[in-house]
């Protein structure tokens, strides 16, 4: 049975990036950069004062009485040459005109309109941005896997990319199994549960950005699951819940090699989540990752596998734990076992360090325990106990808030 890390690595490496498309710039915010971008301008395009004050030509000693030459504005050209005893009234942004070489804050001076009294020194090049000081033209902006954040689209925008080559975004299908398993709207009958797999599959998309595609619920049937598989392999993912087991009705691994799927494991060596199955179509490349049933495991094993395969689809840099962080307990954890062990966890920043929680779980069908959790906690093979204060591995969930104190606010 594998490791998790070498499930991860088998699965890596058949990991290719999904096809490179021109994105607008506004719709790209949040998809991973293609290529390398370089500056279309230089920032800022000029020298020009970080302050609204004063431009000066040399040294003046304070208390100086300057003649105001002239006024300049952000966004106009320079009227003329700033000679030396005079001053030019400067707004923040604007260019900073010829033979000026100081800025002299506003503050700092009398305010006057026609004369203007220095009220302390101006050291040589004080508030000048120098053009070309953020970056020059030609020189890199923006390296190729950067995923594009809202501050990314402002500076793709101030060097004027209408739009940017990224990786296109991966489809995928989420499909639940099971004749037991009824849709969230529906009354169970004896012996029945809702679907909260596919709800939760659906919900961690969009934590990523993505609109997953809901294939309902399969049969425990070879026919009726060969159908919904056979349609979500059209999408570059498929997530199937259930049906990978070693049960009677586990058609899963049978099905997904019918239809011309490579199995690259069927277990790996963690709780909750041991029989994961992970597929690759050997025409198409599109994927087909297997999650056992019960919703602690379909939880666990999406955010430690398939969250970062969907990432890697983009083009961005992620991997099987990569994220973890070293966090303290502030309640204990148990001995590890024969396999990696991954408990959901509270986290909270106190006085500036990450205090950690573990949910008790009472087994992979613990929906509410797994439902709690910020983080993934983990519990290394044959670990000894861990008791308060111990420190902790830790790796952060979408939508990570850290609420201050034991309790959060009130």
């Amino acid at each position: 049975m594998l490791t998790p890390e070498a499930a991860w690595n088998r699965i890596s490496a058949e990991i290719e990036p999904l096809p490179v498309r021109d994105t607008p710039r506004q719709e790209a915010v949040g998809h991973c950069l293609a290529r390398d971008l370089v500056a279309t301008v230089d920032m800022p395009p000029a020298d020009v004062s970080a302050m609204d004050g004063y431009a000066l030509h040399g040294e003046v000693a304070t208390g100086s009485l300057l003649p105001v030459a002239m006024t300049v504005a952000a966004g106009k050209p320079s009227p003329a040459t700033l000679r030396p005893g005079q001053a030019a009234k400067i707004m923040t942004g604007a260019v900073v005109p010829e033979g000026a070489d100081r800025v002299i804050a506003i503050e700092r001076t009398d305010g006057g309109v026609q004369r203007v009294q220095l009220d302390g020194p101006a050291p040589e090049g004080q508030h000048i941005r120098r053009a070309g000081e953020v970056v020059k033209t030609g020189q890199p902006l923006l390296n190729s896997g950067t995923a594009l954040t809202p501050g990314a689209i402002s500076l793709l925008a101030s060097h004027g990319y209408a739009s940017v080559p990224t990786h296109r975004l991966p489809r995928v299908a989420v499909l639940a199994t099971g004749d037991e398993v009824v849709p969230p709207e529906s009354e169970p009958l004896a012996g029945q549960l809702r679907n909260s797999n596919g709800p939760f599959l659906l919900a961690a998309g969009r934590t990523l950005g993505l609109d997953f595609h809901s294939l309902g619920i399969a049969p425990d049937s070879v026919t009726g699951l060969r159908h919904k598989v056979s349609e979500g392999l059209q999408h570059d993912l498929t997530l199937l819940c259930g049906g990978v087991s070693m049960g009677d009705f586990d058609f899963g691994e049978q099905v997904l090699a019918e239809l011309g799927c490579d199995i690259l494991f069927d277990k790996v060596a963690l709780q909750p989540g041991k029989p994961l199955v992970a597929a690759r179509h050997r025409d198409s490349g599109h994927w087909v990752l297997g999650l056992p049933g019960n919703p602690a495991s379909v939880m666990v094993t999406f955010w430690l596998f398939a969250r970062p395969l969907l990432r890697r689809l983009q083009g961005r840099r992620d991997s099987f734990w990569q994220g973890a962080l070293t966090a303290r307990l502030d309640a204990p954890l148990p001995v590890g076992k024969d396999r990696d062990r991954f408990l959901a966890a509270e986290v909270r920043a106190v006085d500036g360090a990450l205090s950690v929680t573990p949910q008790p779980p009472r087994g992979s069908h613990d929906v509410v325990s797994y439902s709690q959790g910020s983080a993934l906690v983990r519990i290394r093979p044959h670990a000894d106990a861990s008791k308060i204060g111990d420190p902790c591995e830790i790796l952060p969930l979408a939508d990570w808030w850290l609420p201050e104190g034991p309790r959060g606010p009130s």
